[in-house]
């Protein structure tokens, strides 16, 4: 095991030419191929920021209401339609919870925005 450790302590040493140089002289020696096997799905921090950038639903969820629960409570109805006092009241008082689902991002910005605006803690997933 100690020639393993060697010969790792002297890889780590190595420029990235050397290291270039290395593989190459080994593929060469034992005819073999260094390429990394290709996945057939997606892996790694490339396709989760790849897929980040694809979507296009977005959902608001209320954290929690703040000090200024019934500011929070009257943008709650103005960004929800439809929605009664007592519904928003409710909506507000359950926090955590979903206030806006599969909405578009500058949607979601926005309500955000009136939110935050009004005293109330927000995230948008």
């Amino acid at each position: 095991m100690a020639n393993v450790d060697e010969l790792l302590e002297t890889i780590g040493g190595m420029t990235l030419l050397e290291l270039s140089e290395f593989v190459k002289a080994f593929e060469d020696k034992f005819d073999v191929k260094a390429a990394a096997p290709v996945a057939a799905g997606p892996a790694g921090p490339a396709a989760v920021v790849e897929a980040a950038e694809e979507q296009d639903e977005f959902d608001v969820i209320l954290e929690g209401a703040g000090d200024k629960k019934i500011q929070v409570i009257k943008v709650v109805r103005e960004i929800v339609s439809g929605l009664g006092l007592k519904e928003a009241k409710d909506l507000v008082e359950g926090a955590p919870k979903a206030i806006l689902e599969k909405v578009a991002k500058d949607a979601a910005e926005a309500a955000k925005a009136k939110l935050e605006e009004a005293g109330a803690k927000v995230s948008v997933k």
